[in-house]
């Protein structure tokens, strides 16, 4: 929640300390985004971290499947990922593997990962080189 001069009046939580519901605000790294073909509803889908280490072959990518799960079907296992998705939007701009942003929205459940539906974010950082 804000007050009425934009601040935040809630402390920022960590994407491991996430509860399993309710209302949050997290900062994380994008550590990386799908894209859904044209076919499919419209949505923009990320993955963020606590750290700034996800990098594979030297750099981020973008991916084009589902993410792996953080959480075993019917187990406690880790908790270091939150799926964060913008629905009825194929492109957020400013928001690409690597970046950092602070989060505000109702986390939920789905499919082994904590999400978070069209939340109100702030971008922190950009990548070098843009």
């Amino acid at each position: 929640m804000a007050d009425p001069a934009g601040e935040f009046l809630q402390p920022e939580l960590s994407i491991s300390g996430l509860p399993d519901r309710g209302r949050v605000l997290c900062r994380g790294f994008i550590e990386s985004v799908t894209y859904v073909p044209a076919s499919q509803v419209a949505s923009f889908i990320a993955i963020v971290t606590d750290h700034d280490v996800p990098r594979s072959r030297g750099g981020f990518a973008a991916v084009a499947a589902e993410p792996p799960t953080a959480r075993k079907p019917g187990g406690t296992g880790r908790r270091d990922r939150l799926r964060v998705v913008w629905l009825g939007r194929r492109r957020v701009p400013g928001v690409d593997p690597g970046c950092e942003l602070r989060l505000e929205g109702m986390l939920t459940f789905r499919d082994g990962l904590p999400t978070m539906f069209n939340p109100r974010y702030e971008i922190l950082s950009r990548q070098e080189n843009q």
